[in-house]
């Protein structure tokens, strides 16, 4: 039984009347010999750090740096503590001959776990075993703290309040209190659930405080002031909701929109059906979850996706089976994100996951236990959780049966698009089984994000604020970051800013990188990110002779496709392949489809074909060498294309490696294909300057229409299909009308010379398949540009600018700072720069979080 029950308050409530009277019921007490556990306070310890614990009350509840210094300074002084106790005798030496005693650490949450954590791994020489304990950590690191530590070591266990009542770890002598806790309250207005930080109660507190002195004298020590914790901290917890409140609001307040109870309004002798349980009440009544999971079985099974609410209801009635293993969270939100693809929702993740599990065990793959943890450890998800999932959607399954409902494993033949639209559906029905809670994405702020992001583009884009001068030096470092998240482009550096553009691949469709939300993780993960640096004055102090203090505010592009750090200085983002357009009349062949509107393709004028021409003799007339390193996406290399039944190498583009061949993208021409890995051959430097000459498109001012649109973002196959056999097989002419992050926006015609040139927009328009919108922000703004440039008969055109010229003294200064960087000539870095960030203005901006559900994806 819990040391904190109150027993008369249970006794009471179970009282039996006796001759008019109500008699409690009997309290027996068994006594025991608990060893002592002395409480100590913050008045208490002005010895470890009697300089900043000032006695004052804590009005919020929240941990400052000092208390955590405080609880540092605790654990260290154990150790005198211990030998004081076993008088002197524990030392020998340098060495412990007995056994050092556990420490158990009550934190709010794993934000502070992380923190308190992070303070003890610096702590070097003390011979500390830490281990963390919460909900959201996987179940064999749980186990972890009940292991004996090595010899010689102490072991510190970080706790939420999981460790108050249902683990007990025996070897426990010593307990820090911060006497905080997050507790679940619900907002009235919005019915959104969500943890707030308060004051921890006294008997929580007395109950952590018994966790020591289990073996042996303990010591307590609560990290609030002793009058506070008189007067300021609550005896018990108090209900957030009433019972009877609670009973009101699920048989009445939400009855009517339920549906569980019959509620006509009238007066109950006008309608003796009143209250009565409806055919929904009596499904919710045999099903063992909350009634919003109950309301979503019922929705699933009426729209034709029950198999998916089962799994979803079993799985949100239980601890979620994905596993968060400590120091990699962004391990386990990567698998997260690729179970929900891209539909960025929690519970459909869940969905997948399970079934996913499943087939590998209808499969055999799973067949022993061995397989199916080490499955699980690939995967991020905890076995012995989801088997709970299993079993509780089976007997879900049972208990529906008797009401006719039964999860129909059929799938429509010939119907490509059966997946996207059941999980359009599947989005629906979870949108008004937790009705009001429900997430809503609103209309960016574009020119707010224009500008945060200088013009880069938001859905592959990051920046990182307070970069330290001179930033372009540590260019390595900054990648070497972000690897994790995924394969970095290049890198801008201005002033205090750096802009990190992670790599796209040219053949899918628009969409935000996942590399980006990896980024965004990180910044809510609290994950540092420092760099190794040289102050400013000892750079320019060290390059003597050379006034390299002008290039603390030049922009600094470095791109690691063509491994080049230059200065750049426009008025506008700047792109390669953009650079290529010279008129905003173009006839192209079409090479590769991306979805309907999106589209590769290459000029073919005269000019253009000669450049293509001269470029690939060249390339051909050379010895190639073999790649020096293993081939991985991104990498820019010649790759194999037959020609009219010749073999020609042209400069490509690695998008994927599997086994011993890979998928490249022709960057000259926008096609792609397979190659042996052997057959990828190195590039020369002098090939990489040229820029890269495939083109893409997308048509302007259109957009799905209603018919078409499939799970609210996929065009349907018909207009795709319908599209194709518009664009392919023939040449076309595109008028430019923008230019927006290397992508040209365009109206699109047919035009054979014999008849008017038709506009491939209004065809599918005609079709039914799209429907006029109005252009972006940034692309009427490079619509403007580019009037005004060609109509002064500007022949380059980037972006929607022209770059200014560049000082050649700035690209010698900056190759002289990394030779001597990287030469070591400047010594070794003395100083650490924390950076702040990633942020991504556009995606943070756009979500307009009105009424968001604890299921959200986050």
């Amino acid at each position: 039984m819990s040391a904190t029950i109150n027993c008369k308050e249970f006794a009471d409530y179970f009282a039996v009347p006796v001759q008019n009277k109500m008699n409690p019921a009997y309290i027996f007490e068994v006594e025991g010999k608990p060893h002592s556990v002395e409480e100590y306070y913050l008045n208490d310890l002005g010895h470890i750090h009697h300089s900043k614990l000032s006695p004052h009350l804590l009005e919020e509840p929240v941990i400052t740096k000092d208390i955590y210094e405080v609880a540092i300074s605790l654990i260290q002084m154990f150790d005198d503590l211990d030998m004081k106790e076993n008088g002197n005798k524990a030392w020998s030496g340098a060495q412990f001959v007995l056994e050092r005693s556990s420490v158990l650490v009550f934190l709010p949450g794993l934000g502070e776990i992380n923190y308190m954590h992070e303070l003890l791994t610096n702590l070097v020489h003390k011979r500390l075993q830490v281990y963390p304990l919460h909900s959201s950590v996987a179940l064999e690191e749980q186990n972890n703290v009940f292991l004996s530590p090595v010899p010689g070591y102490r072991k510190i266990i970080l706790s939420t309040n999981i460790a108050e009542s249902s683990v007990t770890v025996p070897d426990v002598k010593y307990v820090i209190d911060f006497c905080l806790t997050r507790t679940l309250v619900c907002d009235e207005d919005t019915n959104y659930q969500s943890l707030r930080l308060s004051w921890a109660s006294k008997t929580s507190c007395n109950q952590r405080k018994g966790r020591a002195g289990r073996v042996s004298r303990g010591y307590c020590y609560r990290l609030v002031h002793k009058d506070f914790w008189d007067n300021s901290i609550p005896d018990h917890v108090v209900p957030e909701m009433l019972v009877i409140h609670f009973v009101y609001i699920l048989c009445w307040g939400s009855g009517r929109s339920v549906g569980a109870l019959a509620v006509s309004g009238q007066r109950e002798d006008e309608n003796p059906h009143d209250g009565e349980l409806t055919f929904l009440g009596r499904v919710l009544a045999q099903l063992p979850v909350n009634q919003q999971l109950g309301k979503l079985i019922v929705l699933g099974h009426v729209f034709g996706c029950l198999d998916e609410c089962l799994i979803i209801a079993a799985a949100l009635s239980l601890k979620n089976f994905f596993a968060m293993p400590f120091r990699q969270h962004l391990d386990g939100y990567r698998n997260k994100v690729n179970f929900s693809g891209s539909s960025k929702s929690d519970c459909i993740a869940l969905v997948e996951a399970f079934k996913t599990w499943k087939a590998c065990r209808q499969r055999g793959e799973l067949r022993y236990p061995k397989d199916e943890l080490n499955w699980g450890r690939l995967n991020y998800i905890q076995i012995k959780r989801i088997r709970e999932v299993a079993e509780l959607y089976e007997e879900l399954k049972t208990r529906i049966s008797q009401f006719n409902m039964h999860v129909d494993s059929r799938r429509p033949v010939m119907d490509q698009e059966y997946i996207y639209k059941q999980r359009f559906i599947l989005q629906v029905v979870l949108a008004g089984a937790f009705y009001p809670n429900y997430f809503t994405f609103g209309q960016p702020d574009e020119e707010m994000a224009v500008r945060e992001l200088a013009g880069k583009d938001p859905k592959t884009t990051v920046v990182l604020k307070h970069i330290p001068p001179y930033g372009f030096l540590y260019y390595k470092q900054l990648q070497s970051l972000f690897r994790q998240c995924g394969q970095v482009k290049s890198i801008v550096f201005d002033g205090a800013k750096a802009f990190v553009e992670f790599s796209r691949n040219p053949t899918e469709r628009f969409k935000t990188l996942p590399a980006v939300y990896m980024a965004i993780k990180m910044s809510q993960l609290k994950v540092s990110l420092e760099l190794n640096v040289h102050s400013a004055e000892e750079i320019e102090g060290k390059v003597q002779g050379m006034n390299v203090s002008k290039l603390r505010n030049t922009r600094v592009n470095v791109d690691f496709q063509k491994q080049t750090v230059d200065p750049m200085q426009v008025s506008f983002n700047t792109s390669d392949r953009s650079q290529t357009v010279t008129d905003l009349l173009l006839t192209i062949d079409v090479t590769e489809v991306v979805e309907v509107g999106h589209f590769w393709g290459y000029r073919i004028d005269e000019k253009n074909s000669e450049i293509l021409k001269k470029l690939t003799a060249e390339i051909n007339q050379l010895t190639l060498m073999p790649l020096p390193t293993h081939p991985h996406p991104d990498l820019v290399c010649l790759a194999p294309f037959a020609d009219f039944g010749k073999q020609r190498y042209f400069r490509a583009q690695v998008l994927y490696v599997s086994g011993n061949s890979a998928e490249v993208f022709f960057v000259d021409y926008g096609n792609r294909s397979h190659v042996d890995l052997h057959l990828l051959m190195e590039i020369p430097c002098q090939f990489l300057e040229l820029p890269f000459q495939a083109l893409e498109f997308k048509i302007c001012k259109m957009r799905p229409s209603a018919k078409s649109l499939v799970c609210g973002e996929h065009w349907s196959d018909g207009a795709s299909q319908w599209f194709a056999s518009l664009v392919s097989g023939c040449t076309l002419l595109v008028k430019v009308f923008s230019v927006v992050h290397s992508v040209l926006h365009v109206d699109v015609y047919q035009y054979s010379g014999v008849q008017d040139a038709i506009n491939i927009r209004d065809v599918l328009i005609q079709q039914g398949y799209a429907e006029l919108t109005e252009e972006s922000y940034e692309s009427k703004q490079s619509h403007e540009v580019l009037k005004g440039l060609f109509s002064k008969s500007v022949e380059n055109v980037t972006d929607g600018c022209a770059p200014f010229p560049m000082k050649d003294d700035e690209k010698y200064l900056i190759r002289i700072l990394l030779e001597s960087f990287s030469s070591n000539k400047l010594g070794t870095p003395n100083c650490k720069a924390v950076l702040h960030g990633p942020f991504n203005p556009y995606e943070l901006k756009c979500h307009s979080l009105t009424r968001i559900s604890k299921f959200r994806y986050d």
